[in-house]
């Protein structure tokens, strides 16, 4: 994108949020926008396909740390700023900020924007973080930086490419491809690995768009559905189920067969005397990644019937009997009162 363009569009504005938002907020904004306005829920409006495209561009920008850095500090320089060409003195003309920053960050033509670093601060652009410091970066006479005798630009890579897909809970499990279509027809053929988490960034090397430096690069953003029985830990491989045992189970003590990722079961021994919601772990039965496989974390739940039969309500009179001096809830009053 050319910085010009970055002037005249406010990305934040686009996704609602402010302009010191995380990356939660936006990542959050995004996915709401993107749900509302996206194609497929709005078939044949061009309105709201061109702002599944802003969205996505003003997404694309924000949730990169370094792409959202140099966006703030190119809108801040852009705000009111004019500048006059190099040349002699009185025959220059007028430049932009898609003429100087273009040649910078190899905006013009197609190229892929250079990484780097500066600040805006100062009382003017020649003061302490203004424009000297922002160019002494990119070296002096004879340098990159600095076009002079022998001056010769290096080639740029091409853009990167930063899309998203969505995936069902099981093939995060085992792993999956998925086809991504680009603007052009071109398929690309993306391998999910096993293990793959909500959010997780896939980065295919020389798969973005080309240019005179070679292609640039293909970061894919994968979304895993949720499942009804298994649930991912954040931030880990383990994976967490609950499971519900009688109360015969719960107070004598049981051996349980429980479901398992890879579509199996484990038999967990829940000893006697075991409370509702109780936690167990069982080793190695998380997710399966390159680095390890995660623990399957197991809550039982003591399942309390809701119709009784004859036999059965006589039998609960009876143990209730058997055990009225055992009360659970003695104490609580004294440790309500500290």
């Amino acid at each position: 994108m050319a910085s010009q363009d970055w002037i005249d569009k406010d990305f934040y504005s686009i996704l609602g949020v402010s302009k010191d938002a995380s990356e939660a907020d936006i990542k959050k904004a995004y996915r709401k926008l993107a749900r509302q306005f996206h194609p497929d829920q709005n078939p044949g409006d061009a309105e709201a396909e061109q702002r599944f495209k802003d969205i996505t561009e003003a997404n694309s920008v924000l949730s990169d740390p370094e792409e959202r850095k140099q966006y703030d500090a190119i809108r801040a320089m852009g705000s009111g700023a004019r500048f006059t060409a190099g040349g002699p003195a009185g025959a220059g003309g007028s430049a932009n900020f898609e003429d100087l920053f273009g040649d910078i960050f190899g905006a013009g033509g197609g190229g892929r924007r250079r990484r780097t670093s500066y600040s805006t601060g100062g009382a003017g652009f020649g003061g302490a973080g203004g424009f000297e410091d922002l160019f002494s970066q990119f070296g002096g006479p004879g340098g990159y930086g600095a076009p002079g005798a022998g001056y010769q630009a290096p080639p740029t890579r091409g853009e990167d490419i930063r899309t998203e897909t969505s995936i069902p809970f099981r093939s995060s499990v085992h792993g999956t491809t998925v086809k991504l279509r680009r603007g052009n027809g071109q398929e690309t053929t993306v391998r999910v690995p096993a293990g793959v988490r909500d959010g997780q960034k896939l980065k295919l090397a020389g798969k973005g768009h080309s240019g005179p430096g070679g292609p640039g690069d293909l970061y894919v953003t994968v979304h895993v559905g949720s499942h009804p029985f298994f649930t991912r830990v954040d931030g880990t491989d383990d994976v967490e189920v609950t499971v519900p045992i009688t109360f015969p189970e719960a107070a004598l003590g049981a051996t349980v067969e429980v479901p398992t990722l890879d579509g199996g079961t484990v038999r967990l021994k829940v000893p006697a005397g075991t409370s509702s919601g109780r936690r167990f772990r069982v080793k190695g039965r998380g997710f399966s990644t390159a680095k390890g496989a995660g623990n399957l974390i197991v809550t039982v739940e003591v399942h309390v019937p809701a119709h009784l039969d004859e036999a059965a309500e006589a039998a609960v009179r009876a143990f209730a009997e058997a055990t009225a001096d055992d009360d659970p809830r003695a104490g609580l009053a004294a440790k309500a009162r500290v």
